[in-house]
């Protein structure tokens, strides 16, 4: 990946999701909610509070998609990440 966000944005990689329920079922892919979690896999120049390598929550709505080099990426503002998972 070759991105460098600009400003307040950062590079997000969405964290998988277990495909199962805790009691085993198996669910489609269409049936599971997407996960709110990432990885930062980069930051702008006026992020302050998240670095590279960073697990976080953000908005639903917050990220915009988009794919490179056949992978999907999302781009958010700093002001969209709600929380560092340590």
């Amino acid at each position: 990946m070759n991105i460098q966000p600009l400003a307040d944005r950062i590079v997000l990689e969405q964290v998988q999701q277990e495909e199962k329920t805790k009691s085993g079922i198996i669910l489609p892919e269409g049936a599971q909610e997407k996960p709110k979690m990432a990885k930062v896999l980069a930051v702008g120049g006026e992020v302050k509070e998240v670095k590279k390598g960073d697990v976080v929550l953000y908005k639903s709505y917050g990220p915009d998609d988009i794919k490179l080099d056949n992978k999907e990426y999302m781009i958010a503002k700093e002001e969209d990440i709600l929380a560092v998972v340590k």
